[in-house]
This record gives structure tokens, C-alpha cells and sequence, in this order.
């Protein structure tokens, strides 16, 4: 089967929760026999390369705008998709699916992953929200076939655009398990094991970053905040979280993380917090659970879901800084219920979130596609 992805920057995955999944499955439909064929965008960070693991890299030259990059990318992949006539088409995200009616009228099968209600996000102004709404309106009526990362996703699009049950699927994110490693690098960033709370996600406003801060700057503890990510054409609100942590020498920014520092941030954390508001599935609690960590997360559906409304972790009202302020204080004076539920939450991943179950469950939808066993 030749399957074509497209939506994603680019890999190997730097950031991002799309990136790592794509890569993920990428990887392992390889391993099962699969052609695959990843469209990476010439903004994407990193040497040009043809092949990652034997996954097919084409580079497809874009514009590095914000409201342009995506869509000029989409595009000229999908025009080359049809032309080197591949099997199925798959789209990472409701912006790229715009397109996904053009290959339908080439005969070709279409599939959608919906990572999130890309519209809802804060980045975007009026123009982008249109086309993402436009987006998720494509996918819904005219997509073969739609993989949601979150239960709630799925009946949204089922209620909405009256979909069939079965041309809708729930395949959740998935984790890599890695071994922990001591406090090594960490130091160099002024923090050590257990003694500090970690955000890890990118520095966009609907991923909650300032919320924290501001929670934080309430608060009277000896443990660190650190703040991992990376801007994502989102400079000013960068400078802005700056501007809130400034007046606190305890807060930490790190910029983008991979590699060795990413583990031990993970490692070390003495709890993880995602204060978002809006979430497909959110990848960095699954991380953070798989290296045994309690998680303190907003109670939006799709974080809830995760950490099984409380059961392995703890919730605050979304958007209120008040109750945020109230849940950390509680974890950072709870040690023993801290380690609990950390250790109990790396079984749930282990048996819940796996990427070799999750390119199992793909490959089904592809065979479905296209009818071939």
C-alpha cells in the first residue's frame, strides 16, 4: 500500500504533538510493509533529507508566513500526492484537510486525523480561524474516513456533521518508554531532582503557560517552575510570559528541549502541569504519566480523560488562576499522594497508550480504505 502524509512540518519530530505522532506511525507502518511517504515543508528546521528510517521524505517548498505557510505547503504536496498516484492520502490536522477533496476527484481515498479544533487556538486571527473553520467543515463532510486522538472529538464530528459510526474512529496518542535518567544536565539550569514543577508544551495561549505563572507567583515554595517550549509564531506572548515571570527568579524558561535534557526534565519533575484550555490529546501529560509523574492538569474533557477524572492525577478549573493556586499548594504539601498517583500512572500509559497498537488500529482504517487484507 503507497500512503502519502500530509499536514505535518516535517521529521524527525523536534516539537509538536502532530510531528511525533506522524513519525511514530510512520516508523512502524514501515516495519509492517507499508510505502510511506511523509510531506515535510521546506520552513521545516534541520538538513534536507530523502529518507528518516525508511519512511520517504519529499520537501515541498512553502512561504514562511503564518496564514501561508500551511496552505501553500498543502497544496503543492496534495498536486504531488496526485501525480505520483498513491493509495491513500493522509491528512495530519483540520487546516491541511481543506484540500482533501481535490485527490477524491482523482479516485483517491482520503483519511483525516484530527488532532484538535485547530480554529479554537489564540494564535490565530480572523482570517486563520476562517480557513481552519472551512477545515474542519471539509473533514467532516467530505473526508473517506476520520481518526480523532480523543473520544470527545469523535462524537463531535459524529453529532455535527451526522456521520456514520463507522467512517469515524477514536486512536489516541501514544508514548515511546524511556528510562529515566538522574539529574545531570538539569543543573546547568540552576534546578535538581524533585525541586521543581514542570510545564513542558509550546508557548502558545491556549496551552495555559501564564495561567501557571500567575498561579505560581501566588504561591511560597522553594521548588523551581519550569517553563519548556518554544515559541510558535507566537513572539509577543513569549515576551509576555517573560514579563510575568520576571519579578520571580524561581521561574525558569528553557526554550525548545529534546534529547537527554527532555528526559531528565521529565525524569526529575517533582509534578507536571498542563493548564490548558484547549487539547486534542494532550501528548506531553502521556509523557510525563509514562516517567511515573502525578499531573495537575485543567479539567477540560480531553485532559480528564488522560489522567481518568482525577483518579491518577488532579484537576483545576480551567481558566481559574484561583483554583490553580489552591492544587498547587495541595500537591506541594502532599508528598505521599504526589508519589501515588505517579506510580500508579505509568501502568495506565503502559496499557492504554501504545504506538505499536496505534499503528495496528491505522493500518486497520487504511484496509478498510481501500479494501485490501
Amino acid at each position: 500500500m503507497k500512503i502519502a502524509m500530509i499536514g505535518q512540518k516535517g521529521i524527525p519530530a523536534k516539537a509538536g504533538g502532530v510531528e511525533r505522532h506522524v513519525e511514530e506511525i510512520a516508523k512502524r507502518l514501515v516495519k509492517m510493509q507499508q510505502s510511506v511517504t511523509v510531506y515535510r515543508r521546506s520552513t521545516y528546521e534541520g538538513e534536507s533529507i530523502d529518507n528518516y528510517e525508511g519512511i520517504n521524505i519529499r520537501e515541498i517548498k512553502t512561504i514562511d508566513n503564518k496564514n501561508l505557510d500551511a496552505i501553500v505547503y498543502t497544496y503543492r504536496a496534495t498536486l504531488d500526492a496526485i501525480k505520483n498516484k498513491f493509495d491513500i492520502i493522509h491528512y495530519h490536522a483540520i487546516g491541511p484537510a481543506s484540500l482533501c477533496f481535490i485527490p477524491k476527484l482523482k479516485g483517491i481515498k482520503t483519511l483525516v486525523t484530527v488532532h484538535g479544533l485547530d480554529w479554537q487556538r489564540g494564535k490565530w486571527g480572523r482570517f486563520g480561524k476562517t480557513y481552519l473553520k472551512l477545515g474542519e467543515h471539509v473533514t467532516g463532510k467530505r473526508a473517506d474516513k476520520i481518526i480523532t486522538v480523543s473520544e470527545n472529538l469523535k462524537y463531535y464530528f459524529l453529532e455535527k456533521y451526522k456521520r456514520k459510526e463507522e467512517d469515524i474512529f477514536f486512536i489516541p496518542n501514544g508514548v515511546n518508554f524511556t528510562d529515566p535518567k538522574s539529574a545531570n544536565i538539569i543543573r546547568n539550569l540552576g534546578i535538581d531532582g524533585n525541586q521543581y514543577i514542570l510545564f513542558l508544551a509550546r508557548l502558545v495561549p491556549e496551552k495555559g503557560a501564564h495561567y501557571l505563572i500567575e498561579a505560581y507567583n501566588k504561591i511560597h515554595t522553594d521548588k523551581k517552575l519550569v517553563i519548556a517550549g518554544g515559541a510558535s509564531y507566537t513572539d509577543c506572548y513569549v515576551e509576555e510570559l517573560k514579563k510575568l515571570g520576571q519579578s520571580n527568579k524561581n521561574v525558569i524558561f528553557t526554550g525548545n528541549v529534546s534529547g537527554d535534557l527532555l528526559t531528565e526534565l521529565y525524569s526529575n519533575c517533582y509534578f507536571y502541569v498542563l493548564p490548558s484550555d484547549i487539547e486534542g490529546m494532550p501528548l506531553t501529560v502521556l509523557e510525563a504519566m509514562s516517567f511515573g509523574k502525578c499531573c495537575l492538569v485543567s479539567d477540560i474533557p480531553e485532559n480528564t480523560a488522560v489522567i481518568s477524572s482525577g483518579e491518577i492525577g488532579e484537576t483545576f478549573k480551567h481558566g481559574d488562576i484561583e483554583d490553580l493556586t489552591r492544587k498547587l499548594n495541595f500537591l506541594l504539601n502532599n508528598d505521599e499522594l504526589v508519589s501515588r498517583k505517579g506510580e500508579h500512572s505509568k501502568g495506565i500509559i503502559e496499557n492504554n497508550y501504545n504506538w505499536d497498537l496505534i499503528a495496528e488500529s491505522t493500518l486497520d482504517v487504511y484496509r478498510q480504505l481501500t479494501k485490501v487484507y
